[in-house]
């Protein structure tokens, strides 16, 4: 963690409250309230959750889950309760709070695990699987620097691993397990495998996947990504997290396509592709830092 003055914070907080800037410059100051931490980070990420934009909320909630600061969980208990939060958003805050890991949050967990909301209720069935992880397995840490959903399996089988992974009768707590182990292999065969998956399987699952596709950066998955983001049939949350993969692999290819969907009238998909492309700016320049809202503030 950085250390920064109060008045510092305070004003990356600014910034990223601040709905008439861009959105590619309020998700650096995300990341940068992120890198931060502490508790006067965490507060200026929190509040932001009234905010009307459902990518920003959704994000908020995923860096305060990556963080693992118990601060933020009665912030993302409150966002998980609260029926007026897009579901996309709700999600997220649960994921977060089993990434956090504390035990406390079980009982929230169980009263929302067989929510009408199936991306709701299947994200709290998996970070409930998650705190039950010995501190070895929920500690696994990974070339990306993410806390993810689920450990990878100890599966080295490319074969089994697909199976599992393409198997709908299969606990998705292990489904998940085997999709972050074909990531972490990963070789040509196992980002194919991944890639195909994305036609297949609940709204929470493909997001996942897009997601670990990201990670990866490979150009093989751009083809599979480019399919359901240009999909209108698919869930928002399954095209938002394409376009932002499509932002981190950063070829010409991934910025045409980009570009044509900047417009989108789904704002959660338009807003992504305007991230995305942010992201594509940052891959294929020199800048050493994405998150730069310390820098800009301070300068």
């Amino acid at each position: 963690m950085v250390a920064a003055s109060k008045k510092t914070i305070n004003s990356i907080g600014t910034v990223l409250a601040n709905a008439k800037l861009p959105m590619k410059e309020r998700f650096r100051a995300l990341f940068t309230l992120k890198n931060l931490g502490g508790n006067l980070a965490i507060e200026n990420i929190s509040k932001c959750f009234t905010d009307k934009s459902v990518l920003l909320k959704h994000e908020l909630a995923y860096c305060l889950g990556q963080m693992r600061d118990e601060y933020a969980i009665p912030y993302l208990i409150e966002v998980l309760k609260d029926v007026k939060q897009e579901p996309m958003v709700r999600h997220e805050a649960a994921e977060a709070l089993g990434a956090i890991g504390k035990k406390d949050v079980v009982p929230i967990l169980e009263e929302y695990r067989n929510d009408p909301v199936v991306e709701l209720a299947e994200t709290c069935q998996l970070a409930l699987g998650r705190l039950l992880l010995s501190k070895s397995e929920a500690n696994i840490e990974n070339i990306y620097g993410s806390v993810d959903p689920a450990p990878p399996s100890e599966i080295k089988s490319l074969e089994e691993l697909e199976r599992i992974l393409n198997d709908d009768n299969e606990n998705l707590f292990n489904r998940y397990k085997a999709m972050f182990s074909l990531r972490d292999i990963a070789s040509p065969e196992s980002i194919v495998i991944l890639s195909k998956a994305l036609s297949r399987g609940s709204a929470l699952f493909k997001h996942e996947i897009a997601f670990v596709l990201g990670q990866l950066q490979s150009p093989l998955s751009v083809p599979y990504l480019k399919e359901s983001l240009t999909d209108e049939s698919q869930n928002d949350m399954v095209r938002h997290e394409c376009a932002e993969a499509l932002g981190a692999i950063a070829t010409d290819d991934c910025y045409d396509i980009l570009k044509k969907y900047l417009n989108d009238q789904k704002v959660v998909v338009k807003e992504s592709c305007e991230v995305a492309l942010d992201m594509c700016d940052y891959e294929n320049c020199s800048d050493f830092q994405y998150a730069d809202t310390l820098e800009k503030v301070t300068s």
